[in-house]
């Protein structure tokens, strides 16, 4: 648990004057922007006592602090010059109708889309402790394979609700719609199945910090689950007459579900699923290619006091609004080294486009043959990869073994898988790379 802040006392003509002059030197600026607690924020004063920096520091905030009620809960937050500035570059980057200069080109946008979809199913059931290596999880995905334990369904779980809501990213949500994407993260992964799709009915359930088995959060009983689900569904679907830039009201429902902790397992899965669902709903588009779950799963101590600072500090949310932004600019940047990757592999992989006969996806199968000389690959992988029906990867595949790259290999009567032909590098010499 954290410490708990000293006591506002009623501010002092002193602690006024502090402000101004923290103004001045810039020091308040700068506090506000990490949106510092006491635990952190005493170590910081000069000139005065911790104390007395604490009060000043939250007299500015409650000042300039914005109001939202929930339920019977009142919640507040400071909009600080870092939330404007991170917000002005999403809204340049990440939002609005048009194409955005990240260099993601039309051809590639569906494999990038696949990919981010799969890496957010990945890193979001891993918070949860799902226990696979990614390697194993993509294969699993790509392949349509059946989940084997419980930490592969829960991956392919969050990888079909992804799915799920990028199909109907425009629509109104519900309680009833809460209640089914809950259920499509559920499924097979709880003690009880019954609890799938369904809010929990008692009041045993507790946040419990497991290093030392504390009670960290209590959430809201039982009877309060649906009055404060209707009101974030009223939240999620409307816009109020004070104006509330969307990411902001993105953070804010990914920390309500986890606050109201409305189901017996799977809250935070479907606070991140919900998230995105509103990001992309207010024209988040790129939202759809960033993998916030990885972030937060590298900086999960974080991401859990980002929580426990609003629960102890009168329930302001700016701590998780910062926190959220922060893992927003980080997936950001890791998108874009992603795709300057990708787009060097696309140049390596365009040499292989001057073979006749050969399109821009067979270019790409042919550059991971090359790579690999293990590499096996199924049809069905293929459909995944590039987002194509199944007869499309049947004609790629059989044109690369036609061509002699690619060669067949019976599995049954009906299933084949696809290797690296012997006559690969023999048949490349034809073509003068």
């Amino acid at each position: 648990m954290l410490e708990s802040a000293p006591s506002l006392s009623s501010f002092s003509p002193e602690i006024i004057k502090l402000i101004s002059k923290l103004q001045l030197n810039g020091q308040m600026r700068k506090f506000q922007d990490e949106y510092l607690y006491w635990d952190k924020l005493k170590y910081k004063a000069k000139d005065c006592t911790p104390e007395e920096l604490w009060q000043a520091v939250k007299l500015f905030r409650l000042t300039r602090s914005n109001h939202l009620k929930f339920g019977d809960y009142t919640f507040s937050y400071m909009i600080s010059d870092y939330m404007q500035r991170a917000l002005h570059q999403f809204d340049m980057h990440i939002g609005g109708t048009l194409s955005s200069n990240i260099g993601i080109s039309e051809s590639d946008k569906n494999k990038f889309i696949i990919s981010s979809i799969i890496e957010e199913s990945i890193s979001s059931s891993q918070i949860e402790g799902a226990n696979t290596t990614r390697k194993q999880a993509k294969e699993m995905i790509q392949r349509e394979k059946t989940p084997r334990t419980k930490s592969e369904q829960m991956i392919m779980n969050n990888y079909v609700t992804m799915k799920h809501i990028v199909q109907h990213k425009n629509e109104d949500i519900s309680p009833e719609r809460i209640l089914e994407i809950h259920r499509l993260i559920a499924i097979n992964t709880l003690d009880n199945a019954a609890d799938g799709g369904k809010f929990r009915d008692n009041d045993d359930i507790y946040v419990i910090d497991h290093s030392n088995s504390e009670i960290v959060h209590t959430p809201p009983k039982k009877e309060e689950i649906g009055g404060l689900i209707k009101d974030l569904c009223n939240f999620f679907n409307n816009d109020t007459e004070d104006f509330i830039h969307p990411i902001i009201k993105g953070c804010i429902i990914h920390f309500m579900i986890g606050w109201i902790h409305p189901f017996v397992d799977g809250n935070g899965r479907t606070a991140r699923a919900l998230f995105y669902w509103y990001m992309l709903r207010k024209g988040y588009w790129l939202t759809e290619y960033l993998s916030i779950s990885r972030i937060i799963k590298d900086t999960k101590v974080q991401y859990e006091k980002a929580y426990l600072y609003t629960e102890i500090d009168e329930k302001d949310l700016g701590y998780f609004i910062t926190y959220h932004i922060k893992t927003m600019e980080k997936a950001f940047d890791a998108l874009k080294e992603y795709i300057n990757r990708k787009q060097k592999e696309v140049f390596q992989a365009a040499k292989f486009m001057k073979i006749p006969g050969v399109n821009d996806r067979m270019a790409q199968l042919l550059k991971i043959f090359h790579d690999d000389n293990e590499r096996i690959l199924t049809t069905k992988e293929v459909e995944s990869r590039f987002n194509i029906s199944n007869f499309t990867a049947r004609t790629d595949l059989k044109t690369l073994v036609e061509l002699g790259f690619v060669e067949a290999i019976q599995v049954n009567k009906k299933k084949q898988n696809f290797i690296k032909s012997h006559r690969f590098e023999d048949v490349m010499k034809k073509y003068e790379f």
